[in-house]
């Protein structure tokens, strides 16, 4: 029955834009631990911090190399995942539909990029652990982080004064920060495209949500305009939360309860042979 549901959402959304929006889910199943597991924890002295605790600007003005030391380290984990075969299937989705897709990633690991999508379309939109940024906001552009800091920082590696070095901004001379949006800051459509997403969103035929749970409040809203819009909804997810219950609660919604690598290159196939 699902599968005659999702044929006839994508018959209903055919020639239409396709919305993709993933989470961590998708990203789990490279072998990145998720964002609030045990993995994500940091000793700094005696005191064990949450990710939640950490991933703040006010951790920061606290504690700037600590907070930086963290997020090496999980860059180091993020860089030693391959794409899966969910981020290649929607990569190659969107070269088949170009302009007629459009990709909203939660995930600030850079996978999708590595497996094929394209930065025009792909609105990363809690940022991208790869990058920095100047944080007394002087203006430089956003730069990668250099490539002397290394890929590799294990866990409880202090941020030595050769590494504090390299992340300072290479205009004013302040620090650095990582590219990323904090628990206590705002989406804005100049560095997380919170505009455009909207946008995207406003006039996509179809929403592909995929291994998000709905905590964050940007995708939660592109979820519930879709739904208001009464456009196509497939969640596939192999566990129940907010957007399966979504989906179930709209005429047009459909939980595929299913890991990515095993439901999303299928049912990507399937929607380049309708779109084309």
């Amino acid at each position: 029955m699902d599968e005659a549901r999702v044929e006839a959402l994508l018959q209903r959304a055919r020639g239409g834009r396709v919305l993709v929006l993933t989470g961590a889910g998708i990203s789990a199943e490279s072998g990145i631990p998720t964002f609030r597991g045990p993995e994500g924890y940091w000793r700094v002295g005696s005191v064990n911090y949450r990710p939640e605790e950490l991933a703040t600007a006010a951790a920061f003005a606290r504690m700037p190399e600590e907070v930086w030391a963290w997020y090496l380290h999980r860059r180091s984990v993020c860089r030693r995942a391959e794409p899966n075969a969910a981020h290649r299937a929607i990569a190659a989705l969107e070269r088949a539909l170009k302009d007629a897709m459009a990709l909203i990633t939660q995930n600030v690991d850079g996978l999708h990029l590595r497996a094929g999508s394209s930065a025009e379309r792909t609105f990363q939109i809690h940022g991208n652990l790869d990058w920095m940024r100047c944080s007394v906001e002087c203006g430089a552009p956003m730069r990668p982080i250099p490539e002397a800091v290394g890929l590799d920082w294990p866990r409880g590696r202090a941020l030595d004064a050769e590494t504090a070095a390299l992340l300072r901004c290479s205009d004013c001379g302040a620090r650095t920060r990582p590219h990323v949006l904090w628990f206590d800051e705002c989406y804005d459509e100049p560095r997380f495209r919170l505009d455009s997403s909207l946008r995207v969103a406003s006039e996509a035929a179809l929403l592909l949500v995929v291994g998000t749970t709905g905590q964050t409040t940007l995708p939660w809203r592109i979820g519930l305009l879709a739904a208001r819009r009464g456009i196509g909804m497939i969640v596939v997810d192999p566990e129940p939360g907010a957007f399966t219950e979504l989906a179930g609660c709209t005429p047009h919604g459909v939980w595929l309860r299913s890991r990515a690598c095993e439901g999303i290159p299928a049912l990507c196939r399937r929607i380049e042979e309708v779109w084309n």
